[in-house]
């Protein structure tokens, strides 16, 4: 055949994308070192690898694959290898405890590496906050890691009665009011809550949105809401949201926050993940599952919906996944990695664009870049439709990683990068890879995206429908 048009190399292993992103010829994706490298280990008589990872409510992931043994060569590819699985593991899953099954080797260096001096050390810290116990990695042998033990709960599809739904992003905050499933009225307001310091204004952005929303209401009985971060028991763990917020304001008025003002309002109140909220209402307008959800917004929101239909304990921030595994790739400014931050969101539009060459105004924003990318779309811009085509590259090469994680039917694409004439552009070229590269994904897994209107305000409506306010009229 003809020679590959594009030949990337890391660690010694060498791949060649049947898609080249137009405007990011460096991308390496990782489902392609991937596969070339779980076929190097089959042909050199792959070793088996077993890694677990253990949440605060008891609930074990499992995954297994396997490795070039050590004495075959090709180190620095398995360490590679293992490491950003674990890292992907880690933010799709969940866990304060790692069990390394496998060659010594291997798990030592995760247990190096993950550590509070060690290159991830913000995984280390991050996840130790997010499950209230130090992070361990446990370096062990294949058998003695521990079986999967997966948890789920049954939440939202609740349509009765009269409700607010609430949906906190990092440049605006929406409010629907909801009857019978119905939207009334829909809004959004812009806030800047990542610079905001002040605990206060988080409390009164909130309130300001329910309130203008239950204003439309002829009665409150329950409130949903969705935000980016981690949220468990509508306690807030973690969330970049409230960055801004010094960490005795974060303990003291920012994690009770959504106690407080379930306290005040006297109805029902349930607050989760956006991501998880995202592929609940995916799940909801499809009458289908399961569901994985990717919003394309500020930063990348995802969620779950299982075969089952409910959602998981797990984390889904697939904004902190690697999708690329370049050394000199773009870093994410919170992690310090690279990871799919950078690859869907604004950050991503943006850096594609500036990189291309792309001019803006000085002093806009990320948002008010987007909607200027956004109207050269819509006038023809022939670099703007390749920043499309660029993030579908990614979306379609991400996806087929997330496929090792996730079992997959559909896949929902949605969020401000998606809207308007950019959003096709981005759902084809995506599927183009899946078909060029890999047809056994493309076979069974849908990417769409929903309606304009339901891209907007769909997340509030799902968000609406989380608590139960026990009078029936589930869907």
């Amino acid at each position: 055949g003809a020679a590959p048009e594009l030949s990337l190399q890391v660690a010694g292993i060498e791949v060649n994308p049947a898609v080249v992103a137009p405007l990011d010829r460096g991308f390496l994706p990782a489902s392609l070192f991937n596969r070339k490298y779980r076929e190097l280990a089959s042909a050199l008589g792959g070793v088996p690898l077993r890694l677990a990872l253990e949440r605060r409510d008891g609930s074990i992931s499992t995954l297994s694959t396997s490795v070039v043994p050590p004495s075959a060569g090709h180190l620095a590819a398995t360490l590679l290898y293992v490491e950003r699985i674990v890292k992907s593991l880690l933010w799709q899953r969940g866990g304060w405890k790692v069990y390394v099954g496998g060659p010594a080797a291997i798990g030592q260096h995760i247990s190096t590496v993950y550590s509070p001096t060690g290159a991830r050390k913000f995984d280390f810290d991050f996840m130790g906050g997010v499950y209230d116990h130090s992070f361990e990695v446990i370096v062990t042998r294949p058998e003695a890691v521990p079986d999967s033990k997966e948890m789920t709960m049954a939440l939202g599809r609740h349509l009765d009665g009269c409700r607010v739904g609430f949906d906190l992003g990092a440049s605006d905050r929406k409010a629907s009011a909801v009857i019978d499933g119905e939207a009334v009225f829909s809004e959004e307001v812009v806030w800047d809550p990542r610079n905001a310091a002040d605990p206060n204004y988080h409390y009164q952005g909130v309130m300001d949105s329910i309130r203008r929303a239950a204003q439309r209401l002829p009665r409150l009985d329950a409130v949903g809401g969705s935000a980016a971060g981690v949220y468990v028991n509508n306690r807030v763990r973690v969330g970049s949201l409230y960055r801004g917020v010094p960490k005795k304001d974060f303990d003291e008025k920012i994690a009770p926050l959504f106690l407080r003002i379930l306290g005040e309002l006297g109805v029902p109140m349930e607050v989760v993940n956006d991501g998880e909220v995202t592929a609940l209402a995916g799940s909801m307008s499809l009458g289908d599952k399961p569901v994985l959800g990717v919003a394309l917004g500020s930063s990348q929101a995802a969620g779950y919906v299982n075969p089952e239909g409910n959602i998981t304990s797990w984390l889904n921030e697939l904004a902190f996944v690697p999708v690329d595994y370049r050394p000199d790739g773009p870093l994410d400014e919170w992690s310090g990695d690279c990871c799919g931050s950078q690859y869907f969101s604004q950050q991503a539009t943006n850096r594609v664009a500036m990189e291309a060459g792309m001019e803006f105004e000085a002093g806009l924003s990320l948002p008010e870049r987007l909607v200027v990318l956004q109207q050269k779309m819509a006038a023809g811009d022939p670099l703007a439709a390749q920043v499309y085509e660029t993030i579908g590259v990614y979306l379609g090469y991400g996806i087929a990683h997330y496929a090792d994680f996730y079992e997959l039917k559909h896949v929902l694409v949605l969020g401000r990068v998606t809207t308007g004439p950019g959003g096709e552009i981005i759902v084809n070229k995506s599927l183009e890879v899946l078909r060029r590269e890999f047809p056994e994904i493309a076979s069974f897994v849908s990417i769409a995206l929903p309606d304009e209107a339901n891209r907007r305000v769909g997340q509030s409506i799902a968000a609406a429908s989380l608590p139960d306010t026990g009078r029936g009229g589930n869907q």
